[in-house]
């Protein structure tokens, strides 16, 4: 298999038997490589569907884990499920990092990163099962934060053959387009992102938002523009004007969940969230809300919904569950 493994052990990981095993796997791609961390249950079982998760803008894969444990990756990992959180081109341990002359955009994400990846981990798991003399898995989940759901989705509305191989979409707080008005979101969006953002990244090269403390991670120029004319535009590759609209209606969508917090005000408005899924064409999704009303312990926001503290008692346990329904029904059949 072409890539390289680096196995990551922290102290707390030595002591705690709830902590899964992580792993960095290094996957070559243009003139660098992509990080994919792999998180172990006990006693794996690469027979079954794996979990792959992708990060939103301004991030990266560290929102689904921690070394110490917590996150959902984590969380599932510890469940039984063996999970892979992708770090796209330029962000978190992937390389080269986002420069001034970091050309690669969202586009590259869709067309290039995601399927590499996809078949990279079905290549693996089908060696692995053969040392383990079982069959190996055909099919992967795909669960996304924020716009890394648009990834996913657009991704899986180009290519038929990643409707063949992903088994369902589970996204928090993803939205294509922002159409709720308030003061909050004139500021966050049309002032911050669509203006200043762009202009600061003329002059750095790209957005350097760790350092403006607006994000986990940077953002390159390509994406940030490309960004920003689909969520206030059309749903059209800006490389090649592939209609991922037009493709969303046809596709042979899998099982999708969409999850939006009652806080998230903005980034992941709830009625945003509920547009997507329209737009999409989903023949088989569900939408859960969460706030308190609903009988969860908070009114979610954009980024709690996978980092705060209650969320491993609150509604991870539903989301462990709903994956381990798939598991079910193959049982069942």
């Amino acid at each position: 298999m072409d890539y390289q493994r680096l196995t990551l052990t922290s102290p707390a990981s030595q002591h705690s038997a709830q902590t899964p095993p992580q792993t960095s796997l290094y996957i070559p791609y243009r003139d660098g490589q992509l990080h994919l961390r792999q998180l172990l249950p006990a006693n794996a079982d690469f027979s079954k569907p794996p979990i792959l998760m992708l990060h939103g803008a301004m991030s990266n894969g560290r929102v689904f884990y921690s070394q110490s444990g917590r996150g959902l990756g984590c969380f599932l990992a510890q469940a039984g499920f063996v999970v892979y959180v992708l770090d796209t081109a330029g962000r978190g341990l992937s390389l080269p990092k986002i420069a001034r002359g970091f050309t690669l955009g969202q586009g590259e994400v869709i067309r290039e990163q995601l399927p590499l990846v996809q078949q990279h981990i079905l290549n693996m798991h089908q060696q692995l099962c053969q040392e383990q003399g079982k069959p190996a898995p055909s099919q992967l989940h795909w669960c996304a934060h924020s716009w890394g759901g648009v990834l996913m989705a657009s991704a899986l509305a180009r290519y038929p053959e990643l409707q063949q191989s992903v088994r369902s979409l589970l996204t928090f707080g993803s939205k294509r387009t922002i159409r709720v008005k308030s003061f909050k979101k004139w500021l966050m969006v049309d002032v911050f992102w669509n203006r200043l953002a762009p202009s600061l990244a003329v002059g750095q090269g790209y957005l350097a938002a760790d350092k403006l403390r607006v994000g986990m991670d940077n953002e390159s120029r390509a994406s940030l523009t490309q960004s920003i004319d689909w969520v206030r535009g059309e749903w059209l590759d800006h490389d090649d004007g592939f209609d991922y609209g037009k493709a969303a209606k046809a596709a042979n969508w899998p099982v999708a969940w969409f999850i939006a917090g009652q806080n998230d005000t903005v980034l992941g408005h709830p009625e945003d969230v509920a547009d997507m899924i329209s737009e999409c064409g989903f023949r088989q999704v569900k939408y859960t809300l969460l706030s308190k009303a609903n009988g969860f312990k908070h009114d979610y926001g954009h980024a709690d919904m996978l980092t705060h503290l209650d969320a491993m008692d609150d509604h991870f346990p539903l989301i462990r569950d709903w994956y381990l329904g798939f598991e079910l029904a193959v049982l069942k059949d």
